[in-house]
């Protein structure tokens, strides 16, 4: 007589946690994923406003994990857009390609401007190639990588401002894990190797190719999570919005039930396994009976970036000459203009433009102040892509848990909390916020599914 199947609860419903109830779903396992949102998808969905669609961000399925893709297409179906990366970034009074390339810094940089960041990435490669030395902070990191001068022209300002944060007091682990590489770094860095100077600096993270094929859809980036949760319940499995986990149960060492809250109510799931994609902190802080009080102390010195996306109705047929670009002087950070993807726009001679910043809560960018608004609003007629008349409507999305912030000293309380969760063979603690890190939405959901491959195997199921 075969054993019953295993009731697993997951908790959240990003990419990550989605696509490991897509996974146990698939091969048939009791799940049930809760999510306190209005929508499948985390911070990577889109909210409809006054009939249009606003994401969360610029959030687009590239095609490197051929898996996880071609399964996806096969969700979406005609939904799905094939659009090509168009990125950019305005530095130095113009435009250039994201990632920034050689040739670009060349074109754009006056010759002796050039040669003296040059010569200042030629010295912190020749200093560390004659002596090595480890980088204690982010600001170290990022001379070691790119030299004094070009770091306190691009760098400096640009980090501080955007985590609120010097670089000198965010981790080293912060450049190896979120700080895109420019390939203008690459080009000298192999030169300098013709001469048998080898690279022995951090490593920065690889960017994205300059030509590259993402995929979205009409509706924006809701279409995506909203398939995934849609092939989830088809088979047997359950999606449960607006489901804040409020408690989580253990009993000898083992999760056996989770508490949530929804519409005034609350509910009690049992479960046999469970994967967890809420901030990690919380996962913490909601267990009973609660961790350790070194686990505690650990969980509090863990902290995110709130972020505060304004989602703008433009009257205009076009408003930027790329999917998104990225600023470094601005109240914001980034402006993407989906209808540039495919993205349908009521009114058709309309677009909608998704301007992203970093804040704290309750400041004045998180409350969509009037000041805050104005600010944005000069910054984007500064910048020339729309004047402020032409802004009919303005809605505010916002993101508690934007992005973890790798503050100098982390990872030892990162590394506590993740002993815990090790220590309770049924729980698992992954994806952005509960693995406090930063995957694009193809690593999320892979990160989903080897979570999901641990309990199949587990239990001897085959997927």
């Amino acid at each position: 007589m075969s054993s019953p199947s295993p009731r697993v609860a997951i908790l959240g419903g990003g990419p990550c946690g989605l696509y490991a109830a897509r996974v146990l779903s698939r091969a048939g396992l009791s799940v049930t994923l809760l999510d306190k949102g209005t929508r499948p998808g985390g911070l990577a969905t889109s909210h409809e406003r006054a009939g249009n669609w606003y994401d969360m961000g610029c959030h687009m399925l590239h095609e490197f994990d051929q898996e996880i893709y071609e399964d996806i297409m096969g969700l979406m179906g005609a939904e799905s857009i094939p659009v090509q990366l168009d990125a950019k970034i305005r530095w130095a009074g113009a435009f250039y390609r994201y990632p920034l390339q050689f040739q670009d810094m060349i074109r754009g940089i006056p010759p002796a401007t050039l040669a003296f960041y040059t010569m200042g990435l030629f010295y912190a490669q020749i200093r560390q190639y004659l002596v090595p030395w480890t980088p204690v902070n982010a600001e170290e990191a990022l001379i070691q990588l790119y030299g004094s001068p070009l770091y306190e022209f691009f760098f400096r300002d640009f980090t501080h401002r955007y985590w609120g944060i010097h670089p000198r007091e965010l981790s080293a682990t912060f450049i190896t894990t979120k700080m895109p590489r420019l390939s203008a770094v690459d080009v000298l860095k192999k030169a300098l190797g013709k001469f048998g100077i080898k690279d022995k600096s951090v490593r920065a993270v690889d960017s994205a190719l300059l030509e590259e094929t993402l995929h979205y859809s009409r509706t924006g980036a809701e279409a995506m999570p909203r398939a995934i949760s849609g092939a989830i319940t088809q088979a047997g499995g359950s999606v449960i919005q607006e489901a804040e986990v409020t408690r989580i149960l253990t009993r000898d060492g083992r999760v056996h039930a989770v508490e949530y809250l929804k519409d005034g109510t609350t509910h009690q799931l049992e479960c046999d396994e469970c994967i967890s994609t809420i901030p990690i902190p919380w996962l913490a802080s909601r267990t009973e009976p609660p961790p350790p009080l070194s686990v505690q102390e650990a969980a509090g010195s863990l902290r995110f970036k709130p972020i505060s996306i304004y989602g703008l109705l433009v009257k205009k047929e076009r408003c930027i000459d790329a999917l998104y670009i990225y600023y470094r002087d601005r109240a914001f950070h980034r402006v993407g203009e989906p209808k540039n993807a495919g993205l349908t726009v009521e009114p058709a001679d309309h677009t909608v433009l998704i301007v992203e910043t970093t804040c704290e809560i309750g400041d004045e960018k998180w409350r969509g102040t009037d000041a805050a608004k104005a600010q944005i609003f000069t910054d984007l007629e500064q910048e020339n892509i729309c004047r402020r008349e032409d802004i009919v409507e303005t809605h505010l999305l916002r993101g508690e848990t934007g992005y973890p912030i790798f503050a100098l000293g982390f990872e030892p309380h990162l590394k506590a909390l993740q002993d815990w969760v090790d220590q309770i063979p049924n729980l698992q603690s992954t994806g952005r916020q509960g693995g406090f890190k930063y995957p694009n939405m193809h690593s999320a959901m892979r990160m989903g599914a080897t979570a999901a491959q641990r309990i199949l195997k587990r239990h001897g199921i085959k997927a």
